[in-house]
């Protein structure tokens, strides 16, 4: 499976070109299925699930013009049986990974069978991860919460206070995630951007400092292509890469 992991989305032109590049096809023939799961664990994650499907959000993604277009609502999985929906996997030419938060996104792609899925889909199949996307695709990572989640066999393990709002009134806490190991280096997006301080060069360094891999900071104008083991960084903005 061919990877393009972004921050946010197609949105440039260098990023648009190498997703048709791991297509091999104009994405008018291509068929999609939009998996808007991460998104909900945040107030008005429904809203923001159906900008994000209809084309309203300001990351673009669904509304690029495929061929078609499903919906794959990993919390809904377990509960139908598998010929109900491997089959629209298998034949999709793309999955397409929203945002939101990469420790749910991650522990439903493992609950509902996708995770053990992935690495038997075709090999020109192309994951697409947005922001949570990108996360949940790699072995290991780290996230930041002002109150730790708890997965089902109890509190998920909980590092340390590493960052502090501008304003000096949010501590949060950092907490590291297993993903489904797509990729064996870590990704943290929005690196620099002025709406998440906790991606700034300092916090993103102290991120790297506890995660075992290779980990590359990204903006929104940043990528990173993954083809048959090979990671070439696609940019027309800013990124840093720190070694473990």
């Amino acid at each position: 499976m061919r990877l393009l992991l972004t921050s946010a989305g197609i949105k440039n032109a260098s990023i648009h070109n190498t997703l048709v590049e791991l297509l091999g096809k104009p994405i008018a023939e291509c068929d999609a299925l939009f998996i808007p799961t991460a998104i909900y664990p945040f107030p008005g994650g429904a809203g923001m699930a159906w900008q994000a499907v209809s084309g309203k959000s300001a990351s673009l993604l669904a509304d690029l013009g495929w061929k078609s277009m499903g919906i794959l609502e990993l919390t809904a999985l377990p509960s139908i049986g598998e010929a109900a929906w491997l089959p629209a996997v298998r034949d999709a030419d793309v999955l397409l990974v929203w945002g939101g938060d990469p420790l749910f996104l991650a522990d439903w792609m493992r609950r509902s069978g996708l995770a053990a899925v992935l690495p038997t889909l075709r090999s020109e199949a192309v994951y697409v991860g947005v922001s949570a996307g990108s996360i949940a695709a790699t072995s290991t990572f780290v996230e930041t919460y002002e109150e730790p989640p708890r997965a089902n066999s109890g509190p998920l393990k909980s590092e340390e206070v590493v960052f502090t709002s501008p304003q000096g009134d949010v501590d949060r806490i950092l907490v590291t995630g297993h993903g489904v190991g797509l990729a064996d280096f870590a990704v943290i997006p929005h690196f620099q951007h002025p709406d998440h301080a906790d991606a700034s060069t300092a916090n993103a360094e102290k991120w790297a400092a506890r995660i075992p891999a290779p980990t590359y900071a990204i903006d929104d104008d940043t990528a990173i292509s993954v083809v048959d083991g090979v990671t070439r960084v696609v940019s027309e903005g800013q990124w840093k890469l720190f070694q473990p």
